[in-house]
């Protein structure tokens, strides 16, 4: 029986794929590169969902939501593992959580108001919120930073013992610059959906307040 691919079952073995490579970090050189491998196809898979989503035209809003899920999940437990074993600042992974509860959240107020991800009834308006966000540029660069950020780190890992401490120590700054560099680009794309966002917010904070008003009129 033939199994019938969908973008949604993609993401989901791109998440299962994602942890098996974290649970395989720091168990001796051979796992931790078998790990770094898993992470390339963890993002190879990240690039396939939404080219199977395209081609079969099977895109809908709750896949959108999905694709975003997984994509919090991974970052969060690279990012969260290496920080734990110290090869990156704990505040790294708090940065991710922090700006994707914060984007996540304003796209969900931005969903009841009737707006999609994409399209010409997309929450970002402006050509440069839609550049910096929706851009396939935008997402392909994003996804290959945050691969190469990864495998950077695996690869560490995998050959620490091999390393001169001069090399490993040129090493390690290589990996902070990288690191950074994926969470400056990681703000930069939410800056838009934090700057289009806030019109949600305050079309919310307005209804409640006019809510009320009626309320006590009412009273």
């Amino acid at each position: 029986m033939s199994t019938r691919w969908t973008p949604n079952k993609v993401t989901f073995l791109r998440v299962v794929v994602g942890f098996a490579a974290v649970c395989l970090f720091g168990h001796g050189a051979w796992a931790n590169l078998t790990a770094v491998g898993l992470t390339v196809a963890a993002i190879a898979l990240d690039a396939l969902d939404g080219h199977l989503a395209r081609k079969k035209k099977m895109a809908t809003p709750v896949g959108a939501q999905l694709d975003i899920l997984g994509d919090r999940m991974i970052e969060n437990v690279y990012f969260t593992y290496f920080a734990v074993v110290g090869m990156v600042s704990l505040w790294l992974p708090v940065l991710f959580f922090a700006r994707g509860a914060a984007t996540d959240f304003l796209r969900s107020l931005a969903m009841k108001a009737g707006h999609s991800g994409w399209g010409a009834n997309a929450m970002l308006q402006t050509w440069w919120g839609q550049a910096l966000v929706a851009s396939r540029w935008s997402r392909g660069l994003y996804a290959a930073m945050k691969c190469l950020c990864f495998c950077y780190l695996g690869l560490e890992m995998a050959l620490v013992a091999e390393l001169a401490a001069d090399v490993h120590a040129m090493i390690r700054v290589g990996a902070q610059v990288l690191t950074w560099m994926t969470a400056a680009f990681c703000l930069l794309r939410g800056l838009p959906v934090l700057v289009e966002g806030w019109k949600y917010i305050a079309g919310n904070v307005g209804g409640t307040r006019g809510a009320k008003s009626a309320t006590q009129e009412v009273v």
